[in-house]
């Protein structure tokens, strides 16, 4: 298949990109990498959050919910089974993904304001079942003594060789939502966000496009989840919570929504600021609250987005003005 010059230069990027996160281990100490990795598991959720709100037109505030599921199935299958955790995080990944696609068939029919509410009451429902069910779950005292992932006898139980995992799940994500975005499901997509009606008059199924989208941003929640459980090597269900939701979905309208590279970079900058300020945890949503709804007004597609059009706009009068008259 022939490139053309926008996706040799893309690709270009984004291999420099890897490369320079490859060797960023050598230069970071043991706090800065696990803050590396705690921004790599929720890139990962961002990557769907940005292709169902961005590319669909389709809000979620339950996505923390999918997350706590996906990280409780594989603590469970690892603990009480002693399942591979390779096998566990997969398995986490599939039975959040098929919960979305639960959770979609009735909330999807709704739009905005409506589907925002439908999303948030599944992710509380979700939070109080891994409350409620003390036997499987631990209810509020949760599952400790974890084990963390391994590769056969290779284990990864240091922050480095966990950050190049994160790191591979997290390429691993990327490909998969730009193939999907470049793909006639992502032409079908953006036509779907633009218009529905418009959309499904050149026969575009509206429907099954929402819950496919919705369905796969479930999948990368739950394999974030697993990941998260396997590093943290204990959960309860106070971390998947509202606030996190809210969180999740400041990632992404303010680095972009449209952009999946933006939307990472909203998730590196929300995570990064909320780990270095942890003390403050209690202000976190109000700043961030309080940044959205500047960002909304201000910089309605994305913060890093409008900085890129405004550098653009800038190089552009830069080289009018060096033309000769």
């Amino acid at each position: 298949m022939k490139l053309n010059r926008n996706s040799l230069m893309l690709m270009g990027g984004l291999a420099a990109l890897f490369l320079l996160l490859a060797v960023l281990p050598l230069f970071l100490d043991d706090f800065l990498l696990t803050i590396c990795i705690f921004i790599g598991i929720n890139v990962i959720i961002v990557f769907g959050l940005s292709l169902l709100l961005g590319y669909a037109g389709q809000i979620s505030l339950g996505h923390a919910g999918l997350y706590g599921l996906g990280a409780y199935t594989s603590a469970i299958l690892s603990t009480k089974l002693h399942l591979n955790p390779f096998l566990t995080i997969i398995a986490g990944a599939i039975l959040a993904g098929l919960a979305a696609y639960i959770i979609g068939l009735p909330a999807l029919r709704l739009r905005g304001h409506y589907l925002a509410m439908a999303t948030l009451g599944a992710g509380i429902i979700i939070q109080i079942f891994l409350v409620e069910l003390i036997g499987l779950t631990g209810g509020p005292a949760g599952i400790s003594m974890i084990p963390p992932f391994n590769a056969g006898k290779f284990v990864f139980d240091t922050n480095t060789s966990f950050y190049y995992l994160v790191l591979a799940a997290v390429l691993l994500s990327l490909i998969l939502s730009l193939n999907l975005v470049r793909s006639q499901k992502g032409r079908a997509l953006r036509a779907m966000h633009q218009n529905e009606i418009a959309a499904a008059s050149i026969g575009i199924n509206i429907e099954r496009q929402k819950m496919i989208i919705f369905t796969l941003s479930g999948v990368f929640a739950g394999l974030a989840g697993g990941l998260y459980a396997h590093y943290v090597t204990y959960i309860s269900p106070d971390t998947f919570g509202i606030a996190l939701s809210i969180s999740l979905v400041i990632m992404v309208v303010i680095g972009g929504s449209e952009n999946l590279l933006a939307a990472a970079l909203g998730a590196v900058l929300v995570t990064a600021i909320s780990e270095y300020f942890r003390q403050y945890q209690d202000w976190s949503l109000f700043f961030f609250g309080a940044t959205l709804v500047l960002v909304m007004i201000f910089a309605p597609r994305g913060l890093f987005v409008e900085l890129v059009m405004l550098g653009k706009r800038l190089t552009r009068n830069l080289v009018k003005r060096d033309e000769p008259a």
